[in-house]
């Protein structure tokens, strides 16, 4: 009997790019127990025409993203003030296969997200080299008319395994990541087993999202590196998503701190 990511048939990565690559997209992010996760997967291997990634015979892949800030991490700041004028800068090193991008993550107009993104060397991904500190400029420039904020350098690290779920005729894209171990300057802190559910499609309130909410999830307005920051900096305060940041790493994390 087929359990879990096997009751799906799977899809390649040639075939995600092509109906569902999503560059600019909504997301509506979920936080679900691991339980309440295998309910809502189990609904829809039964209920459509959904299939799960696969590359080499892997379904689950280590994700590795190194995020860009300024010292007084400017971008974390924008993103707990709701600035219209956001972004995220990060590299993405695909650790399965040593493969690595370099991202800049907009708001648009309508809420959505942009992500412009470029090759990268796996050797850079902890630092700007000069191509992706150009291309960080020239992207700024031409959706905000700004300058590159000063010192942005590596601040912190994510770790996690990730799977994808696929819905080419509709061209909408759920990931699910787990495992999340989160790095700075302080120390480490590992998040609870807790699944952190995208929709990913070209608008919300789809039937994806309408089978969530009639479980009882609610969507969440949260980043991974807005978590991250969170619990390794505790004095930058996290408002805006004190439920999800309780859910990842409970009321007060526990960080592994680093020697000084």
């Amino acid at each position: 009997m087929r359990t879990g990511l096997d009751l799906f048939a799977p899809v390649d990565l040639a075939s995600v790019v092509d109906s569902a690559n999503l560059q600019t997209r909504v997301d509506s992010k979920y936080l679900l127990t691991p339980d309440a996760y295998g309910r809502f997967r189990e609904r829809l291997a039964h209920g459509g025409d959904w299939r799960c990634l696969e590359i080499d015979g892997r379904r689950r892949f280590a994700y590795e993203s190194i995020y860009f800030d300024t010292p007084g991490l400017l971008t974390y700041r924008q993103h707990r003030q709701g600035r219209r004028h956001r972004f995220k800068v990060r590299s993405r090193t695909y650790a399965d296969s040593g493969e690595c991008a370099f991202e800049v993550k907009l708001k648009g107009a309508r809420a959505d997200t942009v992500k412009q993104r470029m090759d990268y060397r796996a050797a850079d991904a902890g630092r700007l080299a000069p191509d992706a500190a150009a291309f960080l400029a020239e992207t700024l420039q031409s959706a905000y008319g700004m300058a590159v904020p000063p010192g942005m350098a590596p601040r912190l690290r994510t770790d996690y395994r990730r799977h994808t779920l696929v819905d080419l005729r509709a061209a909408t894209r759920i990931t699910c990541d787990e495992e999340l171990t989160v790095t700075g300057a302080t120390g480490t802190a590992a998040a609870r087993r807790v699944c952190l559910v995208e929709v990913k499609s070209a608008q919300a309130g789809g039937p994806v999202d309408r089978m969530l909410w009639r479980s009882g999830a609610r969507p969440v307005s949260v980043s991974k590196y807005c978590l991250a920051a969170a619990a390794l900096y505790p004095w930058l305060g996290a408002n805006p998503w004190a439920r999800a940041y309780k859910e990842c790493f409970g009321a007060d994390a526990r960080v592994d701190r680093r020697d000084s």
